[in-house]
């Protein structure tokens, strides 16, 4: 079993100027490739079946003990770049539209106030990580935020929009700015690719295997 880097769906300018050529190239082509390459050495050797990422991902609490730690933080990279990269795109920001608007309307009230939830998740997470918009258990939109390479995924949530928080993810073009980073990140998102998500999400009969010893 190996995971492999997923092809990039645009090209690396293509997100420019919220997201510049530099950072998106060593972003992809070093950060989520690393990620990928250990993931697969950890796991060398052990039978763990065919999971997808987001399936490993979230079994986390049922893996071995000397497999958890390498697959929370590269499985968890993975998986989580995985997705960030689907839900950016060149032509993006602006508001949803389809299914997931009106269950943001119904959680949270106008866009306005749902896009300060998500920055205040972003920007209140302290050191590295991500902020969120997940649906829970109860097929809710929730808005959260996870450190370093967590997942939604491992407390039996499914992440349809993620915001990546780490500083090699801005640093090149905004330095400590995290804010305007996020501010930025808003004007690519992609919100038929999230809604498409969101669809999924809460049409899913079963969801991921999630168990606490």
């Amino acid at each position: 079993m190996l995971y492999e880097l997923p092809e990039l769906p645009f090209a690396f300018d293509a997100l420019e100027p919220h997201i510049d050529r530099t950072t998106m190239e060593i972003h992809y082509t070093k950060h989520h490739a690393t990620y990928v390459a250990n993931l697969n050495t950890a796991i060398e050797g052990h039978d763990l079946g065919n999971p997808t990422i987001d399936e490993l991902v979230a079994s986390i609490h049922s893996l071995p003990d000397k497999l958890r730690t390498a697959v929370c933080n590269q499985g968890g990279g993975h998986a989580n770049h995985s997705l960030f990269w689907t839900i950016l795109s060149g032509s993006g920001g602006g508001e949803p539209g389809g299914e997931v608007a009106t269950a943001i309307e119904e959680e949270f009230g106008p866009f306005q106030r749902f896009r300060e939830t998500l920055t205040r998740a972003a920007l209140t997470q302290f050191g590295s990580g991500w902020a969120w918009l997940s649906v829970d258990p109860d097929k809710r939109l929730v808005v959260e935020n996870t450190p370093n390479q967590d997942s939604p995924l491992m407390h039996g949530h499914t992440p349809i929009l993620g915001i990546d928080v780490w500083e090699h993810a801005y640093y090149l073009k905004y330095q400590n700015r995290r804010a305007e980073y996020v501010a930025a990140v808003m004007n690519v998102i992609d919100w038929e690719a999230v809604n498409r998500r969101y669809v999924r999400a809460i049409q899913r009969k079963t969801r991921f295997v999630h168990t606490r010893e």
